[in-house]
């Protein structure tokens, strides 16, 4: 009895050191891009040894494709949480404002992998595009549901709103003049609120 106890608690203490090294390398990419995260960076900023990290990975792109699954699932957490707080008709509009806030903004680390991450993608092993795009497929779906049922065209909706989104936070980031930052917040804000 004892043995099961220790392999459950080996076990136990694994999954949450794998964990914590997932959710460092989700914060890493976001904040230094792909090709800017490194296996030692992040397994020290862990609180780990280099040497331990192929007891929890077979490669690099296998963690990165961990890392990009759950930044992406931390977005949709995000987006579901901006939609539990508010009426249904004026979800989509809450998004739109706390996807385009100064704290999203300022928050790389923390906020979409898909702003930090998308001009990256395509140079990304398969199976790290692979767990982006199925959390893209599911914000699709997440922004579609909100949609109202009598509007035509849900799914095309949904991409527009996906694609604006996330082309202007990363060009508001892109920028290094705060006005025109603010300027393309303000206007992509503006025109879907027009909408409503």
């Amino acid at each position: 009895m004892r043995k099961s106890t220790t392999n459950k608690s080996i076990s136990s203490r694994k999954e949450i050191t794998h964990t914590r090294i997932v959710e460092t390398a989700a914060r890493a990419i976001r904040r230094s891009g792909y090709d800017g995260t490194g296996v030692a960076d992040i397994m020290k900023e862990a609180g780990l040894t280099h040497g331990g990290f192929y007891a929890h990975f077979a490669s690099r792109d296998a963690m990165l494709a961990e890392a990009a699954d759950q930044a992406g699932a931390e977005t949709l957490a995000i987006a579901e949480k901006v939609f539990a707080e508010v009426p249904e008709d004026q979800a989509l509009q809450a998004l739109m404002n706390a996807y385009l806030s100064n704290e999203h903004m300022a928050n790389i680390e923390t906020g979409c992998s898909l702003a930090a991450l998308g001009s990256e993608m395509p140079r990304q092993a398969p199976e790290v595009r692979k767990a982006s795009t199925c959390r893209i497929k599911e914000m699709i779906a997440l922004i579609k549901s909100r949609l109202s049922a009598s509007q035509s065209n849900t799914y095309e909706k949904s991409l527009v709103m996906l694609s604006t989104m996330v082309g202007t936070l990363l060009l508001a980031r892109a920028v290094a003049d705060p006005e025109l930052s603010e300027d393309f917040r303000q206007a992509t804000l503006k025109h879907y609120d027009a909408k409503e």
